[in-house]
């Protein structure tokens, strides 16, 4: 009987010990509460300060929670090349392609509401991406082209997972770039005053790089999704973010275009010379988030905060609820964390509905738990959640391009050396 007591009341504990750290907010604790070594930690400041103190970043801040405890949480160096402002935890990184998981979270949230089936033709709410062809020929002296019927129509996992045969503006292969730049389609970061709507029924029309389904190929997929959120729940991207996601999670840092009054925060875009040095990139190309914009790029428009970022990760990582919010079912985030690729491979990982996904491979490189999700953004931002070591981790820097480039890995690597158990 006694026995009986004990088992039950262990019992009691741990469901109520997991139901709190589903619900609670982010605190502040120390690192060896959670298992972590405080010492340890010292050396990814060692490192990050050495980056900025060698010239090959201006500055960054790193973030590190476990089982909800914020353990690092620290910033370094400067926000801005030339006029050596120090960067703060708070400051605002346009986390561009990072904002494609905010954007698959959005759509799942309306797979939840009998919205949609995720092998729906998008043809069948977009009906511009209706009979899709694939290019075939192509001719660099005018961009002209010839295609070919495409096998089947694009789904919406076909975008979610990167695999529809979309390619992408500016950093896509040079015939899709092209083909592109030739129609006015955008990459995601805009200034000017034109409509996600527009732009995306114009994308329908155009041919595909490769069949559906044929292999994987990053591209505006997740721009696509953006529309499809809008179509599917009359409001805006912008709008939808706030009130659905953003809002419950109490990310109040998280924009497309910033309002005047946080203006100051935006973090400047570093960029390097011939040798090498550190210069702001100019403000034409990267002050998107300043202007009073109209485009909602799904896949690359966001600009945030780590702390903000890091909020929407727990609530992954918790299984689709934050403080009492509940924004997915638990069956839904284990549906975006598995494979949904099949044997097709994103390097040595594979890929979910809008997360890379850590494959046995994956955990060797780095020693990312196998089922880790992560992913990253175009001016150095990255990310990932790791559900076994139950770690939220973030790294933003703010440049491009970045020749150090292996500073994101030794962050990585060296999370893991910091676990004490």
């Amino acid at each position: 009987m006694k026995k009986a007591f004990i088992l039950l009341t262990v019992t009691f504990i741990l469901i109520f010990t997991n139901s709190f750290a589903q619900t609670s907010l982010f605190k502040e604790a120390s690192p060896a509460s959670v298992k972590v070594s405080e010492e340890r930690l010292t050396r990814i400041d060692k490192m990050l300060q050495q980056c900025v103190d060698s010239g090959w970043i201006a500055g960054a801040v790193g973030f590190i929670a476990r089982d909800g405890n914020i353990v690092y949480d620290k910033s370094f160096g400067a926000n801005d090349a030339e006029a050596k402002t120090p960067m703060h935890k708070d400051d605002i990184f346009r986390i561009a392609s990072q904002t494609k998981a905010i954007t698959s979270v959005a759509v799942m949230m309306l797979f939840e509401e009998g919205k949609f089936l995720l092998d729906d033709p998008i043809s069948k709410y977009i009906p511009e991406f209706a009979h899709p062809r694939v290019i075939d020929q192509f001719n660099k002296n005018d961009s002209s082209y010839t295609t070919i019927p495409a096998n089947r129509e694009v789904t919406i996992r076909d975008l979610l997972t990167h695999t529809s045969g979309i390619d992408y503006a500016g950093i896509g292969s040079e015939t899709m770039r092209a083909v592109y730049a030739k129609a006015g389609i955008p990459s995601g970061f805009v200034s000017e005053k034109i409509i996600l709507s527009d732009k995306i029924r114009k994308l329908g029309k155009l041919p595909l790089v490769h069949q559906p389904g044929e292999r994987f190929t990053y591209g505006l997929n997740v721009d696509v999704l953006g529309y499809l959120v809008e179509v599917l729940s009359g409001e805006s991207l912008d709008h939808y973010f706030h009130k659905h996601i953003f809002e419950p999670l109490g990310m109040n840092d998280t924009y497309f275009y910033l309002p005047s009054s946080k203006h100051n925060r935006l973090v400047k875009v570093t960029t390097e010379d011939k040798n090498h040095h550190l210069t702001n990139m100019p403000s034409e190309v990267v002050d998107y988030p300043l202007a009073v914009g109209t485009y909602f790029s799904g896949g690359a428009g966001l600009s945030s905060t780590i702390r903000d970022y890091a909020l929407f990760l727990q609530m992954m990582l918790n299984k689709g609820e934050y403080n009492g919010k509940r924004l997915l079912a638990r069956r839904t985030v284990e549906l975006m964390t598995t494979n949904q690729i099949g044997d097709l491979n994103v390097g040595v990982d594979k890929f979910g509905l809008g997360f890379e996904i850590a494959t046995v491979k994956g955990q060797a490189v780095l020693g990312i738990s196998e089922g880790s999700f992560s992913w990253g953004g175009y001016f150095a931002t990255t990310y990932w959640a790791d559900p076994k070591e139950r770690l939220v981790c973030l790294l933003f820097m703010q440049q491009g391009p970045v020749s150090h480039n292996e500073i994101q890995n030794k962050f990585k690597a060296m999370v893991y050396q910091a676990l004490a158990d």
